[in-house]
C-alpha cells in the first residue's frame, strides 16, 4: 500500500511542470554570468595589449626625435610616461638600445643600451644575430630599439592568467643621424 502511494507521488511529480523556469534559470544564469565575465576579461586583455603597444610606439617615437644626448633621468622619465600611458601601475620595465648595422659582417652592434625597471642591458653579443628581428638596413644605419615589459592581471578569474606583455619597437632617428647617450663623440 505505501509502495503504491510512492509510485503515485513519483508519477505526479514527473508530470508536474511547476517551477521549471526557476530550475532552468538556476542552471543557466551562472553559466551566462561566467560567459559575460569571460568575454569582458578577453576584451580587457586585448585592450591592454593594444594600449601597451601604442604606449611603446609613443616612447620610441619621442626618443627617435631627440637631438640632445639622453641620460638616465630621461630613461626613467620615459618609463614613468609608459606606465602612465599604459596604466601599468609600477609593474613595468623599459630598455632603450641604440643599434647600428655592419653590412660587411652582416651583424648588428650596439652604441649603448640603458634600462629602467630592472631588466639587463643588451650587449653586442645579444644583438649580433638579430637580422631576422630588425628591418633590413643599409651599412652603418642606426635604429633605436625600445623594449617594454608590463604585467597583465586579468580583472576576473575566468581562465585567463596573469602574464607579461612584451613590446619590441624599433624606430629610425628622425632629426639627427643618431641618438647619443650623455654626449655625442
Amino acid at each position: 500500500m505505501w509502495i503504491a502511494r510512492i509510485k503515485t507521488r513519483l508519477r505526479d511529480f514527473g508530470r508536474n511542470d511547476d517551477g521549471t523556469i526557476a530550475v532552468e534559470a538556476t542552471i543557466i544564469l551562472p553559466m551566462m554570468f561566467w560567459t559575460f565575465l569571460s568575454v569582458f576579461s578577453i576584451f580587457h586583455a586585448f585592450r591592454t595589449y593594444s594600449i601597451n603597444h601604442k604606449a611603446a610606439f609613443s616612447i620610441g617615437d619621442s626618443i627617435s626625435r631627440e637631438t640632445a644626448p639622453l641620460d638616465q633621468a630621461y630613461i626613467d622619465g620615459s618609463l614613468q610616461l609608459f606606465e602612465y600611458l599604459s596604466n601599468s601601475q609600477n609593474l613595468s620595465s623599459l630598455r632603450v638600445t641604440s643599434l647600428y648595422y655592419d653590412a660587411e659582417n652582416d651583424r648588428f652592434y650596439r652604441d649603448w643600451s640603458k634600462t629602467s625597471g630592472g631588466r639587463p642591458e643588451l650587449s653586442n653579443g645579444d644583438v649580433a644575430d638579430w637580422t631576422s628581428r630588425l628591418p633590413v638596413m643599409p651599412d652603418n644605419e642606426r635604429v633605436m630599439l625600445v623594449e617594454t615589459w608590463s604585467t597583465y592581471e586579468p580583472p576576473f578569474r575566468t581562465g585567463l592568467e596573469e602574464r607579461e606583455i612584451k613590446n619590441f619597437v624599433f624606430t629610425r632617428p628622425r632629426f639627427a643621424p643618431r641618438v647619443c647617450w650623455q654626449q655625442c663623440n
